[in-house]
């Protein structure tokens, strides 16, 4: 089939670790940041929604 993830997280840690990982859905990804929120640095942190439409992934603003 194929990757069916919908969310995917980029992260880098207090301890200049890297984060690569996919979450299926919102549940899944606040547990995962819940885990590891002791070892990520949240401002860093890079939360990506595939299923997002396309207008607004144009409009939306970077820090």
């Amino acid at each position: 089939m194929g990757n069916t993830s919908r969310y995917v997280i980029n992260g880098v840690g207090k301890n200049g670790e890297t984060y690569f990982t996919s979450c299926h859905d919102k549940h899944d990804l606040k547990k995962w940041i819940a885990d590891h929120e002791h070892r990520l640095l949240m401002n860093e942190l890079k939360i990506i929604d595939k299923k997002k439409p396309a207008l607004l992934k144009l409009f939306s603003f970077k820090r």
